[in-house]
């Protein structure tokens, strides 16, 4: 559940009559919200009249950067394995995606050396997102600066996804904002579920170079009239309060701990990822004779035999993805979750 201050701040909020109606592109209230929360955060200035627009949930957000640059012909450059959306919406405007594997011998960084001079020619978006979903990696500033340098000399826009950047677990969090340049060349799009536990709510918001703001506000506003004020009050309260997201943060890195001890008791070779509440492990190649063709396959296998469930990846190599985002009331509750998981698989005796 969302802390109580937040859900306290809706019951109040949807009373109220000024309440009611369109809010178009974002309330005042929320977008210096938003622009303080930065600044508090990442020490990162927004004027939030021009560089701050909210969105129904980050998908959205990401859903609309194609229309705002892709025409057909166009490429989007996105990291694999990754979040999909802007990739499908590319594709309905006549563009392209090149993909770009991030691979665990290049620490889950994308290769932009690597990319054919034809292709970073008729790219216009790079799309990144970091702490990473699904591999658990956090950015650093250097990655930060080679983005910007790239992105300056191949004339490309960057939209960097922070869904997950209140859970980062190496040390505080990084804002692609705070590196010198990264304003110049792109936004970060901020969401509210994960770090502030309002998965469901959808809210988030796009900030930085105030013409690409401007660009998505434009086409966000023949899209959608935006998300109930109340709701908007509300996220406001959770941003004016980060601490909350301290909180939450160090639930999940409890939990990713001892799943990753779990895990490791049963052959994988796991270890604690540096940001989101998901865990990237390479999937096994056996089990008691049987053979693995990917990480589909053994998907299928874990929940079917001992209803484990997990999510495969074969984009770059055979991996599955765990998540600490299961119901548990108290520490013992997990403890016994973890347990659990540890006789399960280890009835299988997999091999890796």
């Amino acid at each position: 559940m969302a802390d109580p201050l937040v859900r306290d701040v809706l019951k109040q909020e949807v009373d109220k009559l000024e309440n009611r109606g369109y809010a178009d592109n974002g309330i005042a209230a929320f977008k210096e919200a938003a622009a303080g929360f930065m600044k508090k955060v990442f020490g990162v200035t927004l004027d939030p009249a021009t560089e701050v627009n909210h969105a129904i949930g980050s998908k959205p957000a990401l859903a609309m950067m194609p229309a705002c640059f892709i025409n057909p012909g166009d490429i989007t450059l996105m990291t694999v394995p990754g979040y999909p959306v802007a990739g499908t919406h590319t594709a309905y405007y006549g563009g392209e995606v090149h993909k770009l594997p991030l691979r665990e011998e290049n620490g889950f960084y994308p290769d932009l050396k690597g990319i054919p001079a034809d292709i970073r020619k008729r790219a216009k978006l790079l799309v990144i997102n970091y702490p990473n979903s699904p591999t658990g990696a956090t950015a650093t500033r250097d990655f930060y600066r080679q983005v910007i340098d790239f992105a300056r000399t191949n004339q490309i826009v960057v939209v960097q996804d922070a869904a997950h950047i209140l859970l980062s677990y190496d040390g505080p969090p990084l804002s692609f904002l705070q590196v010198d340049g990264a304003r110049d060349v792109g936004v970060e799009i901020h969401s509210m579920s994960k770090g502030f536990n309002m998965i469901g709510w959808r809210m988030a918001f796009v900030a930085g170079h105030p013409k690409i703001v401007q660009a998505f506000a434009d086409v966000k506003d023949n899209c959608d009239s935006g998300q109930f004020m109340a709701v908007q009050q509300a996220a406001r309260a959770a941003l004016e309060h980060p601490e909350i997201g301290d909180r939450i943060r160090e639930k999940y890195r409890r939990r990713l701990q001892k799943l990753v001890a779990a895990l490791g008791k049963v052959g994988f070779r796991a270890k604690m990822p540096n940001g989101t509440y998901f865990l990237y492990v390479r999937a096994p190649k056996a089990c008691a004779g049987r053979t693995f063709a990917d990480a589909e396959e053994v998907c299928q296998f874990l929940i079917e035999e001992q209803s484990v469930c997990c999510v495969p990846w074969d984009d770059a190599g055979p991996y599955l993805r765990f998540s600490v985002t299961y119901l548990a009331k108290t520490e013992a509750e997990e403890d016994t979750l973890m347990s659990d998981t540890v006789e399960r698989l280890g009835r299988l005796k997999l091999e890796f």
